[in-house]
């Protein structure tokens, strides 16, 4: 059931049944325009082969030629209508890859986001799911409608000239081998593509993140050689494409030419228009048009090709990340709803052989507040990870008030306990969406008190727009952005606060406005806090861990 959620062809197929009224139509045309392209030559050859015989008026021949230019334009309308069918086709589908991959986003465990890095994800988002939006855009669609175009074809060159048939048949599996060579060739190149792609992408957002280390440490150099290499990397695949793109075409072109000349030659040597290749003015001129019809879907084929293997590689891509393995059910185990947290036998490692917790213990009732101290890498902030269930313990257990976090739905963890770490995320939008987060229970009733308790109101109301200004960089200061935080975590008043090294890097000004802010937050509520510096965490006890602690 698993792989069947998540697997791309399933997907393509519930995009499908989604859009049946789209699907329909764009079969209807692509059938349309199938029939009015075999047409117009069978009106031409009539058309020929009446003027020559002299059995035709001028008012007939008027009626031919009004006829054979009306196909012509309304072959012409529905290629044009069924290129736009599908690209709506192809937008349709991608759509809906995109919302079952953010979905899946959703359900993947927080480790998949240590091990890979968010250039990564990003390029899978939008580079590899482009990708697929060109395979049905100018790819596997077209492809299919202009396959279906040559077997057209053939039926009508077939009923007009048997001759020419069989040549065509004996020149068509010659040029499929072409093709899956080719085929093969540009998907190994595309597959090389799409990894420099990534690494391209996961070394800008890499290098903006440490510009100043890299400055500092004169790095400027070595960075340079990364982010070029990788682009010489992307660059060297693409060439193989291109080239083999370029010389297909050309292939293609030069065999319909042979073969049209293969036809003049036969049909010159067998006047007689009932033998194999005897064909009638008429005939040959409808025999003319069918070749460089035959010729054209198949010279598109070999340009499709290219978008293909690159959709492929990113399809293969995306099928890898559907099938990363998901958040394991949490437990239901429930125990005492008045205990804020308690934390029995806790065991958690990040790389087997190397724990951060063993048989870890602890309990922190109404109203307590416990400071952690421990070295930098002893598992504090993990710790935190773990309470707010973004990792499950290996072993053990860990509820708040009574209930496994991993079991809590994230809206409903808001309300339970408040997260301040020493990092600031801020999201784009205003100043409110700063504090809701994009929730909407979050209104401006909520949203006053957590700001006069942390301190920010006043300033928040001589904002241009209020809570309604933009928010950007430089708009509040380092402490004023910490104080954001806090009032953030207290929108909904929540009894359980997880503090995080809240006053690192602060002035002493700045800390104590911090500090006073955090006083007031705590005040009447459980708190469990990280610090280095205990002196300024006022009353309570002090838990020191260390790495692969068992107490």
């Amino acid at each position: 059931m698993h792989e069947k959620r998540n697997s791309l062809k399933q997907i393509v197929l519930s995009a499908i049944s989604v859009h049946p009224r789209l699907t329909a139509a764009l079969l209807a045309v692509i059938l349309l325009s199938l029939t009015l392209g075999v047409l117009p030559p069978l009106v031409l050859q009539r058309a020929i082969d009446s003027l020559t015989d002299g059995t035709v008026t001028t008012g007939h021949l008027l009626l031919w030629g009004l006829l054979y230019f009306s196909l012509t334009a309304l072959s012409g309308l529905s290629d044009a209508a069924r290129e736009s069918f599908i690209t709506c086709f192809g937008q349709a589908v991608t759509r809906h890859i995109r919302h079952t991959m953010a979905a899946k986003l959703n359900r993947l465990p927080a480790s998949y986001f240590i091990h890979h890095e968010g250039g990564r994800v990003t390029s899978l988002f939008v580079n590899d799911v482009d990708t697929i939006e060109d395979l049905f855009d100018s790819g596997i669609i077209s492809m299919a409608a202009d396959a279906c175009r040559v077997i057209s074809i053939l039926a009508a060159v077939f009923y007009l000239s048997p001759g020419l048939f069989i040549i065509l048949l004996l020149a068509l599996p010659l040029l499929f081998c072409l093709t899956r060579a080719f085929q093969k060739r540009m998907l190994s190149a595309q597959l090389e593509n799409r990894q420099a792609v990534a690494a391209t992408n996961e070394i800008i957002p890499e290098t903006s993140a440490n510009i100043r280390t890299i400055h500092l440490t004169g790095c400027e150099d070595f960075m340079k050689k990364r982010y070029g290499s990788s682009i010489i990397q992307s660059f060297k695949a693409m060439e193989k494409t291109n080239f083999y793109d370029s010389i297909y075409s050309p292939i293609i072109i030069t065999v319909s030419a042979l073969i049209i000349a293969l036809m003049a030659v036969l049909s010159v040597s067998s006047p007689d228009s009932a033998s194999l290749f005897g064909i009638t003015a008429g005939t040959a001129a409808a025999l003319i048009a069918y070749v460089g019809k035959i010729f054209s879907p198949l010279e598109s084929m070999g340009m499709e090709i290219e978008n293909i293997q690159s959709a492929m590689a990113g399809t293969r891509r995306i099928q890898d990340f559907l099938e990363e393995k998901e958040m394991e059910p949490p437990s239901l185990e429930e125990g005492d709803e008045t205990i804020p947290l308690a934390i029995s036998h806790l065991s958690f490692a990040y790389e087997k052989g190397h724990p951060l917790f063993r048989d870890f213990s602890l309990t922190l009732r109404a109203g307590e507040k416990i400071t952690i101290a421990g070295r930098t890498g002893s598992g504090k902030s993990t710790l935190f990870k773990l309470i707010s269930g973004l990792y499950p313990p290996d072993e053990g257990s860990i509820l708040v008030f009574g209930k496994n976090p991993l079991s809590l739905p994230p809206e409903k963890r808001r309300e339970i306990f408040g997260i301040v770490t020493q990092s600031i995320p801020m999201v784009e939008g205003t100043v409110r969406d700063q504090l809701t987060l994009g929730d909407a229970r979050v209104t401006d009733e909520k949203i006053k008190p957590a700001l006069q308790l942390a301190g920010l109101y006043e300033t928040c109301m001589k904002l241009p727009q209020k809570l309604d200004t933009p928010f950007q960089e430089g708009l509040f200061s380092q402490g004023e952005r910490q104080l954001l935080a806090i009032a953030r975590a207290m929108v909904f008043q929540p009894p359980l606060l997880l503090l995080d090294e809240m006053n690192a890097h602060l002035d002493s000004i700045t800390e104590k406005k911090v500090l006073d802010a955090l006083s007031r937050a705590s005040s009447r509520r459980t708190v469990l806090s990280i610090s280095h510096r205990l002196e300024i965490n006022g009353k309570g006890r002090i838990l020191w861990i260390g790495k692969g602690t068992d107490s």
